[in-house]
């Protein structure tokens, strides 16, 4: 079984999987997007781990942080369609790269036509349950900056998967401003701005 469609709200929005034949900015419904997945692979080391974004059903986010700084009903991302004869490549090829403690699920998605909320249909989607290994529960908005600040990885530094991350939401629609990545943001660049002062 192969995937057909596939919502990306992390990497996946700037760097989309091969044999893409559209690609729609929309959102999903319930969820919270968090830097919780512990990255020992792409943005930071088994020793070192950085700090990479999940999505986490609400009700389960608020059991965990307590008080929701941010609350949002909705996570803007990217859904690609696929081309029918290489689901099956596809699938394996994500299987990797999302190989750190995420599980294929399907959730709803949505777009917005003419100020108007539409359902879109359904797309796969790849979660890291607050139950992987890999999963980090929520620290200060403080610590979480410096571990972004201070990780690097395969792929680069955490804190440009971060910087990435922001702008690339960002640029999807004027209603996908993330606060959370926002503020996130301005804290790591305020540590960078100390080190080189």
């Amino acid at each position: 079984m192969g995937i057909d469609r596939i919502f990306g709200y992390g990497s996946l929005i700037w760097k989309p999987p091969p044999f893409v034949t559209g690609r729609v900015p929309c959102y999903v419904k319930g969820y919270t997007r968090r830097f919780a997945q512990l990255s020992h692979d792409h943005r930071g080391t088994p020793e070192n781990p950085g700090l990479v974004v999940t999505l986490v059903p609400n009700s389960e986010w608020l059991k965990l942080a307590g008080a929701e700084t941010y609350p949002c009903s909705y996570v803007w991302g990217v859904m690609y369609t696929i081309e029918p004869s290489h689901t099956g490549e596809v699938k394996r090829y994500l299987d990797e790269r999302e190989k750190d403690g995420y599980e294929l699920m399907e959730v709803d998605v949505f777009v917005v036509e003419d100020g108007q909320e539409r359902w879109y249909g359904k797309s796969s989607i790849y979660v890291g349950h607050t139950t992987n290994p890999s999963f980090c529960r929520p620290p200060t908005h403080d610590q979480l900056a410096a571990q972004i600040y201070r990780s690097v990885g395969p792929s680069g530094p955490n804190k440009e998967y971060l910087y990435h991350l922001k702008r690339e939401v960002e640029a999807l629609c004027p209603d996908a401003n993330d606060p959370y990545l926002r503020d996130l943001e301005c804290l790591v660049k305020q540590l960078d701005q100390v080190s080189h002062s």
